[in-house]
């Protein structure tokens, strides 16, 4: 199990000692952990980890779950998750990214306008400016840019999933975290949101879920490794796929022998 470790003025998440049940039964003990400002977190691990109920937490959705609660102490931006009253100021600082993209009902342009929309802004041509900026930072941009009144529906599975990236960068999220956002896109579509994710963390902090190994391997700063309820080990990313790691089991993960 990884220790606690101190606080780091250039971190944005702080994990202290979090565990995770939805009812009596415990998915997650003890995690300890720091991610940094502009890094790339990976979160490897074989499927009920507790990788997808980590993300929960940070986000709140917990409180929106049957059954699920945690102990210990979240931190995002200095400041405990619980301690936020107001609930949406605290998700106007998190965009979230789920497995299979979740087009609204809506136009392409609205899709993107709805969140900060709801966050009071209705000058139209500084929504105008919201939807273009984040539909490029998406790389969507210029295959939907004489298109935005179409529905988001309409768009090829790869496009709604940048289209969700980019409603997700449109309130200028400090962090945002991804669970499993290729697993419905094909390989191509894959590259390019890799290569999306490698520029906005110039400027905000990912987290991701992968089953990937090798995903995790291409694009994160340091990963962690999770199995069967406990964050086994947390290491730079090169040397923990380099024989790094210090536990066997993370050994046998990464080459393969179950997963």
């Amino acid at each position: 199990m990884v220790k606690a470790v101190p606080p780091d003025p250039e971190v944005e998440v702080l994990v202290r000692d979090l565990s995770i049940a939805y009812g009596k039964k415990t998915v997650l003990s003890g995690v300890n952990l720091q991610i940094k400002q502009n890094e790339i977190f990976g979160i490897i691990g074989p499927a009920n980890s507790g990788k997808t109920s980590f993300l929960r937490v940070l986000n709140r959705m917990d409180e929106f779950t049957s059954g699920m609660h945690f102990s210990g102490n979240v931190e995002i931006g200095g400041k405990n998750v619980r301690s936020w009253r107001n609930l949406y100021a605290l998700r106007r600082r998190i965009g979230v990214v789920f497995p299979l993209p979740v087009g609204l009902p809506l136009s392409v342009y609205d899709n993107v306008a709805l969140a900060p929309r709801l966050a009071g802004v209705r000058d139209k041509r500084k929504l105008d400016e919201i939807v273009e900026r984040s539909l490029t930072r998406a790389a969507l941009w210029d295959e939907v840019k004489d298109r935005l009144k179409s529905l988001g529906s309409l768009l090829s599975g790869g496009q709604q999933q940048r289209l969700t990236i980019a409603r997700a960068l449109s309130q200028d999220p400090k962090l945002l975290l991804l669970d499993e956002f290729s697993i419905a896109v094909d390989p191509v579509t894959t590259m390019r949101i890799e290569d999306v994710l490698k520029e906005l963390r110039k400027e905000i902090t990912i987290v991701l879920v992968t089953n990937l190994v090798q995903q995790a391997e291409r694009l994160a700063n340091r990963t962690a490794f999770f199995l069967m309820g406990e964050c086994v080990e947390i290491g730079e990313t090169e040397a923990m796929f380099s024989d790094g790691h210090t536990d066997e089991r993370t050994a046998k993960y990464l080459g393969g022998h179950f997963g």
